[in-house]
C-alpha cells in the first residue's frame, strides 16, 4: 500500500504547543475515535501530560462495534488507571455524566488550593487528541453553543479562550492536537479510514482496500449483504464496482469512485458498526 505521507508539523513544535496547553489546566480530556480504540490514541501520552488526572472519551461510540468497544473500554481503564466513557457528540444525554468525571478527576487539586488558603476556583480542562476524532464537537456540545469552528477536515485551526461549561468547571476552546509519528504507517492508514488525516496525504484507492481487507476478516457479511456481492468472490473496489454498476470508460469497473464510496459509506455507519483495531 501507498506511503501515507502526512504530518502535522514538526513533532516538537507540536508536542511543546502541546505541552504549554496543558500546563494551563488540572484535568485533560483524550478524544478518541470509538472505531479505531488504539490507533487514534497516543502510545507516549503520559510523557506528553506528565500525572494530569485524564477523562478518556471514545467519541463517535454510535459508529462503533458496541461488544468490542467494551473490551476496549475496561482494557484502557486498567491500563491507564482513569475513567473511559463512551460518547457520540451529536447527542447530548450524557454531558452531566462527562461534567460529573470532570468535577471528580479536578477535586484534588482544587482542595490543594483551598488548602493554601485560597479560594475555590472551577476546574481548568483542555481537550486533546489526534487530528479529526471529535475534539471540536465535543467542546461545543458541553458549551451547548457552536462557539468554536468545527471543521470536517483535519487541521482546522481555532482562536484560544476560556468558556464558562457550568460555575465547577472552566474549557479551553483551543484543542490540543496530538501529533501522529509518520513511521507508524499501521496507524496513519487506519486515521486515514476515519478521516483523520489530510485526503491529500493519501490516495483513495489504496486506504479503501485496505479497509476492506480488514472488514473482510471481521465483518464480512456486513460487506457482503450492503453491497450485495456473492459469498465467494472476493472483497475488492472492482468487485463492488461492478455490482454497483459504477462504471468508467469501455465499462471497465470505476475504481476511484468505489474507493470514495466505501469510505464514505464506512464513515458514516452505512455499512455497520465497525472497531478496526485488534483486541489483542
Amino acid at each position: 500500500m501507498t506511503h501515507i505521507h502526512w504530518y502535522p508539523g514538526h513533532i516538537a513544535k507540536a508536542e511543546k504547543q502541546l505541552k504549554e496547553l496543558i500546563n494551563l489546566v488540572d484535568v485533560v480530556i483524550e478524544v478518541i475515535d470509538a472505531r479505531i480504540p488504539v490507533s487514534s490514541s497516543y502510545p507516549n501520552i503520559k510523557k506528553l501530560l506528565g500525572e494530569k488526572p485524564r477523562l478518556i472519551l471514545f467519541n463517535k461510540a454510535d459508529l462503533a462495534d458496541e461488544k468490542k468497544l467494551d473490551f476496549f473500554k475496561k482494557h484502557i481503564e486498567k491500563e491507564t488507571g482513569f475513567p473511559v466513557l463512551k460518547t457520540c457528540a451529536s447527542k447530548s444525554n450524557d454531558i452531566s455524566i462527562i461534567e460529573n468525571k470532570i468535577a471528580e478527576l479536578g477535586k484534588d487539586k482544587i482542595d490543594k488550593l483551598v488548602a493554601k488558603g485560597l479560594l475555590p476556583r472551577p476546574v481548568r480542562v483542555v481537550v486533546v487528541g489526534m487530528p479529526n476524532v471529535g475534539k471540536s464537537s465535543i467542546i461545543n456540545k458541553l458549551i451547548k453553543k457552536a462557539k468554536t469552528k468545527v471543521g470536517a477536515k483535519a487541521g482546522v485551526t481555532r482562536q484560544q479562550q476560556w468558556v464558562r461549561v457550568n460555575p465547577k468547571i472552566d474549557l479551553l476552546d483551543t484543542p490540543g492536537i496530538i501529533p501522529l509519528k509518520q513511521e507508524d504507517q499501521k496507524k496513519a492508514k487506519k486515521l486515514a479510514m476515519v478521516n483523520s488525516v489530510s485526503e491529500n496525504a493519501y490516495e483513495n484507492e489504496a486506504v479503501a482496500q485496505e479497509l476492506l481487507n480488514i472488514l473482510e476478516k471481521s465483518y464480512k457479511e456486513n460487506v457482503i449483504e450492503y453491497y450485495s456481492l456473492d459469498e465467494n468472490e472476493d472483497i475488492t473496489l472492482e468487485h463492488i464496482a461492478l455490482k454497483r454498476n459504477w462504471l468508467a470508460k469501455e465499462g471497465r469497473a470505476d475504481i476511484t469512485k468505489a474507493a470514495v464510496m466505501v469510505l464514505t459509506d464506512f464513515r458514516a455507519g452505512r455499512i455497520g458498526k465497525f472497531i478496526l483495531d485488534d483486541e489483542n
